[in-house]
């Protein structure tokens, strides 16, 4: 019974099809990751950045995605932006500092592209880095895979609580 039941949250989770519990979602070898669920995709001075495929599993539907204005200067480990699910709200830190040189404008208009392709077309930011250093903070992907970060931490959407059903 627990080797079908393992096979079957496996196939779901390659279906990409909803089940009580996922294990771990999908982790790229070239990335590195922070451990608030963020990754950067280093090309020279720059980083591309977005949130991981854990973390838009974890929030669900994203429905909004705020960022910066292109010139903007992050800092690492400082909020940037945020998302919005049906059921939270969540910063979305910068794995590095520096100068926004290009946001995806695309996501202003589909914010879902986060949930069906957080590594490729659901990129947020990218960044001119300002200390290439602090690339050796963040985690590769064999770290992120074996000691991922547990906590994700969340605000509540606020509002009436939805109604009871029956």
């Amino acid at each position: 019974m627990a080797a079908g039941l393992l096979w079957a949250k496996r196939a779901a989770s390659y279906l990409r099809i909803s089940v009580p519990f996922r294990a771990f979602s999908s982790v790229v070898k070239d990335l590195k990751y922070a451990d608030s669920h963020e990754w950067a995709r280093i090309n020279g001075n720059s980083a591309t950045i977005g949130i991981t495929d854990q973390a838009q599993d974890y929030l669900g539907d994203i429905v909004f995605v705020k960022l910066p204005e292109v010139g903007a200067i992050v800092s690492q480990g400082s909020s940037f932006g945020a998302v919005e699910s049906a059921k939270a709200s969540s910063d979305v830190n910068s794995p590095v500092s520096g100068k926004v040189i290009e946001v995806n404008d695309e996501l202003t208009t589909s914010p879902g592209l986060v949930n069906r392709s957080p590594y490729e077309k659901g990129w947020m930011i990218k960044v001119e880095m300002s200390d290439n250093g602090e690339i050796n903070s963040l985690m590769d992907s064999e770290q992120y895979s074996v000691n991922p970060p547990i906590f994700f931490t969340y605000k509540r959407r606020k509002g009436p609580k939805p109604k009871a059903r029956r």
